[in-house]
């Protein structure tokens, strides 16, 4: 296997501070990295370094001759104006024609190229960047961040297509799952130093575990045979007979090794004060439109929000998520509809803007004072700034000089301080390292409120929506399978939409664009009869998972019938009760299953 570049004793450092201190490692030919480490590690600069935009203070990279390195950073790249067919064959080393055909296999279609590319949504951009990065042909790309801002659909053809990739990437991201999925080595960046691991992001978990439980047997037995040996020459160091060999074990000890267990990196333990209140119900919907003047964005929304529901947002990039959102949070005012909040319910609402409206002359405690509930303590500020990590000084930091993740996590926290009903969030784990986001799981997962969230992070998702709320179309309407099951349905439907887009275009010779004035309407024909075709996947899925549903509470309630038949001793009214829920459950379930039915009917006909 070809190596294709070496960082060689490495150190970097701004001011005082050191990003890296004698960092060495190789990246070979084909090899997918994964690259982590907490939040201003300096990720991005060693990338930034990789492709010649900031130096190193001392050592060498080593590139294997004629290396082509392409740079996907977090930075819009086009010119104002700029068409995707313009903006992808600029600088590329293949043909048009070819760009166009590897970028079927991303969802771009012909129509997409004529359009400026500051018109498409975040995923559809960001499809477009990587498409022109592969048309230069690099060895080896840099993906910083690629799958922020990113919906379902467009993470899951990217996860594809990095998977298929035959050349050598550095990937940096803070989702889990995906480098899971797109990866075979991780690249840790952290105090300083930069270690190359094998395997998975959960066999670097497993590997780094490991390590440090073998480095810390190790100096143990170190430590208990320095004891052994400072006790001996304690006992015999001033007899004559024993000198010599009391001398000889210390000069033993300027030997031994030293074992160095690094701390572990001060992670968050995310305490969210306890809601004032939460009622039976925090918000109901009825026919509600959304959207902003001139343009509906979403019809006719039902939605009951009952205390303690954890809602997930789910639906591709621009169908208006975060106009539900910013409607419940009365950032928006409904075009039309009634919503209803509960009795004394309470709404905070944050989103990646939130962050640039904080007062820049603040401190970091202050930005979070202003914000806090009135029955907030002092000291449960402080509390969650430092699980927020801003412990001690750090507090006192002037909000202008924060980093764009340090900004987020501040109007994270003046959040999570407000003590609200509910808490509306739009994507939160952005800009946020793994430990961070995990502790922010946790607390959400047991948070009390009421919670509206969207998130392109499916770890998250899964582990924090107990109800999913699907939008499409315009149209918004709680999801009957769980999250997995959203999942499996989209990247199905998605991927059956790419294959055969490939499948037809494998068998043409060269790319043909009709200029026939009929081609419009069979294009969207076709558009159509693809998304009949995907809704009737997600509703093979749907009927099959409510039968089996269906089969399990029947199940059920035939062993309580029987129970009770031949037992009357065994009759309580916990059972009865139980027996009534079971009926009420396989009536809105038999309900569920007659809909879905009915429109797949429909669908067929």
């Amino acid at each position: 296997m070809e190596n294709l570049l070496q960082l060689q004793q490495g150190h970097k450092a701004f001011g005082s501070r050191a990003i890296f201190d004698q960092a060495t490692f190789a990246i070979n030919e084909g090899e997918h990295v994964g690259v982590i480490g907490p939040n201003g590690a300096g990720k991005t600069t060693l990338f930034r370094i990789l492709v010649g935009e900031e130096t190193l203070d001392s050592g060498q990279i080593v590139r294997t001759k004629g290396l082509r390195i392409g740079y996907l950073s977090q930075h819009d790249t086009w010119e104002p104006g700029e068409s995707i067919e313009d903006f992808v064959g600029r600088g590329a080393h293949l043909p048009v024609w070819e760009l166009k055909s590897l970028g079927r296999g991303l969802g771009l279609s012909e129509e997409h190229y004529t359009k400026p590319i500051e018109s498409l949504s975040g995923g559809y951009r960001m499809r477009a960047k990587l498409l022109r990065l592969v048309g230069q042909e690099p060895d080896l790309m840099l993906l910083d961040e690629p799958t922020n801002y990113l919906d379902l659909e467009t993470l899951l053809v990217l996860e594809k297509f990095l998977q298929g990739y035959t050349r050598s990437f550095l990937l940096i991201s803070h989702d889990r799952e995906f480098l899971r999925r797109t990866t075979d080595h991780i690249l840790e960046i952290e105090s300083a130093e930069i270690t190359k691991f094998n395997g998975t992001i959960d066999d670097y978990f497993e590997q780094k575990e490991m390590l440090r439980a073998q480095l810390a047997a190790r100096a143990m037995s170190l430590d208990e045979k320095r004891r052994e040996i400072l006790a001996f020459v304690a006992r015999f160091g001033a007899k004559a007979t024993k000198a010599s060999q009391a001398q000889s074990r210390l000069k033993s000890l300027d030997k031994m090794e030293t074992i160095e267990i690094k701390p572990l990196p001060v992670t968050a333990k995310i305490r969210i004060p306890p809601p004032a209140r939460v009622g039976k119900i925090i918000l109901k919907l009825t026919g509600v439109d959304m959207g902003y003047p001139g343009h509906k964005v979403l019809n006719q929304v039902d939605l009951l929000l009952a205390g303690g529901d954890h809602l997930a947002v789910v639906g591709l990039n621009g169908v208006g998520k975060s106009t539900l959102l910013k409607t419940l949070a009365s950032k928006l005012r409904p075009m039309g509809g009634v919503i209803e909040p509960g009795y004394e319910s309470t709404f905070a609402f944050f989103n990646q803007h939130v962050a640039e409206d904080l007062d820049p002359t603040d401190t970091v405690y202050r930005a979070l004072e202003r914000k806090a509930h009135r029955g907030i303590r002092p000291q449960e500020i402080l509390d969650l700034a430092g699980s927020l990590l801003f412990s001690g000084d750090d507090t006192k930091k002037s909000v202008r000089v924060l980093s764009g993740g340090e900004k987020s996590r501040v109007a994270l926290g003046q959040v999570l301080l407000q003590k609200a009903s509910c808490l509306i969030l739009d994507e939160p784990t952005n800009h946020l390292d793994f430990q961070t986001v995990e502790a922010l799981t946790q607390a959400l997962q047991a948070f009390a409120g009421s919670l509206v969230v969207v998130s392109h992070d499916r770890s998250f998702i899964r582990r924090i929506g107990t109800k999913i709320f699907e939008i499409q179309n315009g149209r918004a309407a709680t999801y009957p399978g769980t999250y997995d099951d959203y999942v499996w349905s989209l990247e199905n439907g998605a991927f059956a939409t790419l294959n055969s887009n490939q499948t037809t275009e494998n068998k043409k010779s060269t790319p043909k664009i009709s200029t026939e004035k009929g081609e419009p309407e069979k294009n969207n024909s076709r558009e159509e009869r693809k998304q009949i075709d995907r809704r009737l996947r997600q509703l093979e899925t749907l009927t099959a998972n409510l039968e089996k549903s269906l089969t399990g509470h029947q199940a059920r309630l035939s062993a309580l019938n029987e129970e009770l038949t031949q037992n009357a001793d065994a009759v309580t009214s916990a059972k009865i009760k139980e027996m009534g829920e079971i009926q009420h459950e396989i009536e809105k379930t038999e309900a569920q299953w007659i809909k879905a039915t009915e429109e797949k009917d429909g669908l067929l006909k």
